[in-house]
């Protein structure tokens, strides 16, 4: 297959965010009959949210959803996770599919749709239904403090399939996406492209993760030194480093990142997870990150970095560190608020409509020169 795409492709196919339906959201709420700045964080969401639809008055978010990729790393198996390496990522997987996980109870509490796309989990892709492993790459991944994540070919498609799900998002009318993953031994993985992209040494990016004493710590931050040392030779290829040192999941989410701002689709980042993700699509397309939120800051040292490159203040202080789009879902409705607000509120007669433009936006296979 071919084992190329053209990432500059992106950087001139991202535009920023409409202006002009950000100033006449901002016009709107000079029109509200309350103290100036009266409604703090949510006036500047409801003009972000203005600005990516393109429109104003803005629209109430009617189908927002929750996007989790799913993947197993095989620095798991070093037990730098308090999580098991075998099973764990499927079980947690199950749990999302059949309703018990907090994303899941608390997307129906919101309003909002879940999917969970299999890219690389360690189980028999029968165990699971056949929407989710449809863009299946692989069964787990390399060891990446003494191996690559994924060859050349494998991350060409699992990033190919980050895309795929973004085209078939925007396309399905989803209008605000969470984004999460699923993944024991993610958080090791991310500390290394923040870390490699930051410049930084392994102690200064090596987090708790999922609750590991100073023991596991120690094993974490060496996992994390030595795949470091893999990392660097290969910084300046964005895919040959999540290739070396990512994983299908990590390569999945920069390709639907990048395709989400191509497709006009918001996005609000969960963990550390997605910010390693979102700092290695800011290097491809800088005018990315104005599409996407910072849904919480979950105390990991890697996302403070990675979101204080990237120029993004968290929504929220919840310090969740449990993945599944937990830390984002919560910002949920404090966007749903923002919207509504600014969405129902009645303009001065002197306020003109800024009218929603219908661009043609590239798919991922025209972009692939595929069609």
């Amino acid at each position: 297959m071919d084992t190329t795409v053209d990432l500059d492709t992106f950087s001139s196919l991202v535009e920023r965010p409409d202006e002009s339906a950000r100033r006449a959201a901002e016009e709107r709420w000079r029109t509200l009959d309350r103290p100036r700045g009266g409604l703090g964080r949510l006036e500047e969401l409801g003009s972000w949210l203005s600005s990516v639809q393109g429109c104003s008055p803005v629209q109430p978010l009617s189908a927002p959803k929750v996007l989790l990729f799913a993947a197993d790393h095989g620095v798991a198996a070093l037990g730098v996770s308090r999580l098991p390496a075998q099973g764990g990522t499927a079980a947690r997987v199950r749990a999302v599919l059949d309703g018990t996980a907090p994303v899941a109870l608390l997307a129906r509490r919101f309003g909002a749709g879940v999917r969970v796309v299999d890219v690389a989990v360690d189980a028999d892709p029968s165990d699971f239904p056949d929407e989710v492993v449809a863009h299946r790459v692989r069964r787990g991944s390399g060891r990446i403090d003494r191996e690559d994540a994924l060859t050349p070919e494998e991350t060409v498609k699992a990033f190919r399939a980050g895309m795929a799900v973004a085209d078939e998002e925007a396309d399905a009318g989803t209008d605000l996406v969470v984004l999460g993953d699923l993944g024991v031994g993610s958080t090791t993985v991310a500390a290394v492209l923040v870390g490699a992209l930051c410049g930084t040494d392994a102690a200064a990016v090596t987090g708790r993760g999922s609750g590991i004493d100073d023991k596991v710590w120690m094993v974490k931050c060496a996992t994390i030194r030595d795949s470091l040392r893999r990392a660097r030779p290969v910084l300046g290829d964005q895919l040959a480093l999540l290739g070396a040192t990512g994983g299908a999941d990590f390569a999945a989410i920069t390709g639907f990142l990048l395709q989400a701002a191509v497709r006009r689709l918001p996005v609000v980042l969960d963990g550390v997870v997605s910010s390693a993700c979102a700092l290695v699509a800011q290097r491809i397309a800088f005018r990315a990150p104005e599409w996407w939120r910072a849904g919480q800051s979950s105390g990991e040292p890697a996302q403070a970095k990675a979101y204080d490159r990237l120029t993004l203040t968290p929504l929220q202080e919840q310090g969740i560190t449990m993945g599944e789009g937990v830390g984002a879902l919560m910002a949920l409705p404090l966007l749903q608020a923002a919207a509504d607000s600014l969405a129902e509120h009645k303009p001065a007669p002197t306020a003109a409509p800024v009218p929603k433009e219908q661009p043609k936006l590239p798919s991922a296979a025209e972009l692939l020169g595929r069609v």
